[in-house]
């Protein structure tokens, strides 16, 4: 029995709700061997339940591979290697070769903030900047469901592991990693910031032109992480509906900007109109200006009006995002246009 052949019989453990095992994670911290006994010291940082399970799991697959063995696999409550804190003006070793990161954010859920993330990085994609997309949102991963990868998962190499590669955009997201996508993710504060740091560090990035991040709504820890590790030059692109209650949020969220100094490059109104498909009259179903008055408020510019299109719609829910955007003249163009601004 040798160290090495213990890690491998680790390998069979999963990290709940990850589709990776903890070895490639970096979670198994302490092997030592005496004879026919050996201990193995493990850190998650995950929840205490889900911690449990990976010390049962890892005990069990020790056991099956080395019968005759004898095995004390234990929690530890730091990582060892990580004891520094992490500053914001450390900047993390997977990103070096990102020029220049977008932080599309929105203080308030459902506004299609996720949509505009995906169009930026295809329009950008297009105009020959190699793009990288980062799916911030934990708890409601969308992206892979605009690009139609739900299905396929994200693999590791020597080097980490590895985006998927769609429309032009190297894709990541926490979905591409989950067993079962319906699964809930319940993680603290401390947890979510961890996630954040593997997501940057220990993905093979390559070298990027511009990160995209698609934010979370609200002002918690994802978006507050990525602003802090993040070391090169950022903006942000703050997405809203015309009307007052996704206003009031998204002005909390400029603020947010403000305080960790990312500065705003402009507001996207989405949802600005309806576009009727049988007579093409644009229609102010929730209310109209809004976009308008929150630039204004801002004092930053209002990069675009994105109207409400059914068919556009359509495709973004068949995962056929990157040809509604293509059929699209009026939104491709609005895109465009967010796309030289922020560059």
């Amino acid at each position: 029995m040798t160290k090495e052949e213990i890690l491998d019989a680790l390998k069979a453990v999963k990290y709940p709700p990850y589709n990776k095992d903890i070895v490639s994670f970096g979670m198994v911290k302490y092997v030592k061997i005496d004879g026919k006994k050996a201990e193995i010291k493990i850190f998650t940082g995950g929840a205490e339940d889900t911690a449990k399970k990976v010390v049962s799991d890892s005990a069990h697959e020790l056991s099956k591979k080395f019968p005759d063995c004898e095995f004390n696999v234990s929690l530890l409550a730091e990582d060892p290697s990580k004891k520094q804190p992490v500053h914001a003006e450390s900047s993390p070793e997977g990103m070096s070769g990102a020029k220049f990161t977008i932080a599309v954010a929105s203080g308030k859920g459902g506004v299609g903030k996720s949509t505009v993330a995906a169009s930026l990085a295809i329009t950008l994609a297009k105009m020959g900047k190699k793009v990288g997309l980062l799916d911030v949102d934990f708890h409601g991963p969308s992206q892979p469901t605009l690009f139609n990868v739900t299905h396929l998962r994200m693999c590791g190499t020597e080097q980490g592991m590895e985006p998927l590669e769609v429309a032009g955009v190297k894709l990541v997201s926490i979905g591409l990693l989950l067993d079962d996508p319906d699964r809930a993710i319940i993680w603290r504060g401390p947890v979510k910031m961890g996630a954040v740091k593997q997501l940057l560090e220990e993905v093979d990035w390559g070298e990027l032109d511009v990160l995209v991040l698609d934010f979370p709504p609200g002002t918690g820890d994802e978006s507050l992480s990525a602003c802090q590790l993040i070391d090169c030059e950022k903006t942000a692109v703050v997405v809203t509906t015309p009307q007052e209650v996704a206003l009031a949020d998204c002005r909390k969220c400029i603020d947010f900007c403000n305080q960790v100094k990312v500065p705003v490059a402009g507001i996207v109104e989405n949802m600005s109109g309806f576009v009727c498909p049988d007579c093409g009259h644009r229609h102010p179903l929730f209310s109209q200006g809004g976009g308008a008055r929150l630039a204004a408020g801002a004092k930053v510019p209002l990069l675009a009006q994105l109207p409400l299109d059914p068919l556009f719609l359509q495709r973004c829910d068949a995962g056929e995002l990157p040809e509604g955007l293509a059929e699209n003249a009026v939104i491709s163009g609005e895109m465009t246009r967010v796309a030289e601004a922020v560059l």
